[in-house]
């Protein structure tokens, strides 16, 4: 019983409404090609999205077993929104906030949330040249690293980190600002199901061995005590006949 709620609870978080972006990252180029994979419980995940403060359903949702994909091959700054998926039941993913820039410099951060204590890289990208170009990164605003390469690597990041971040490169331009979101972590984040679910059922299966031997050996116990109580009558009777003839002699 207790196998099957912790089974069922994994599964249920597991079936919850979620996003997948490919490629994944926050900003695109203009004529880039993204996918959007919407999976769930029941099969009925759509995508959705808010472009210029007004609600959409994407046109390209083609329905898989699990949900749907959509999949956009140019992309225009006027796709730039807010996307996620929603199940017919109400149920909703994260909510992902795509740039399109028709720039030439983009920052590649996370779609989603970073864990406290991880360590998250953001990379400034620039389209039209292949070389690692030296790079400003801003947080909402400030100046927060110069020059020094391309990308900028925060280690142990925490809540004070999340934020608007964005990236320039001389003489090629600045990206979008994109938002980096930290997910604090509790106590249910180390909780391991599959883990779980293999010490349970070691604990499961040691405890039916245990049992099965202490029914075996029970068993054997009574069956030796039950042979023993035979061969005590067995004698008694022998007994008694040895002591029948012996008075029929007589």
């Amino acid at each position: 019983m207790l196998g099957f709620i912790l089974l069922n609870s994994f599964t249920q978080k597991s079936d919850a409404a979620f996003l997948r972006i490919t490629p994944n990252r926050l900003q695109l180029f203009q004529f880039d090609s993204v996918s959007f994979d919407c999976g769930g419980s029941d099969g009925s995940t759509k995508l959705r999205g808010i472009r210029n403060t007004e609600e959409f359903v994407p046109e390209c949702d083609i329905k898989t077993p699990t949900g749907s994909t959509c999949t956009i091959d140019r992309v225009y700054p006027a796709d730039s929104g807010e996307y996620w998926c929603e199940t017919e039941g109400g149920d909703t993913s994260n909510t992902v906030n795509i740039s399109v820039t028709a720039g030439s410099v983009i920052l590649e951060s996370p779609v989603l949330p970073v864990m406290e204590g991880e360590t998250v890289t953001l990379r400034c990208r620039n389209k039209t040249s292949s070389t690692n170009l030296p790079a400003d990164f801003y947080k909402d605003g400030r100046l927060m690293k110069s020059r020094s390469g391309e990308e900028m690597t925060i280690k142990n990041v925490s809540k004070s980190d999340e934020g608007l971040y964005k990236c320039s490169i001389s003489g090629a331009g600045e990206s979008p600002e994109s938002w980096l979101a930290v997910r604090a972590k509790n106590a249910s984040d180390d909780f391991d199901p599959p883990r779980a679910l293999i010490l349970l059922w070691i604990t499961v299966t040691v405890f039916m061995v245990a049992l099965v031997l202490l029914v075996v050996g029970f068993l054997h116990i009574r069956r030796r005590k039950d042979f023993s109580t035979n061969i005590s009558m067995f004698n008694m009777f022998q007994s008694v006949e040895r002591t029948l003839k012996t008075i029929q002699t007589v």
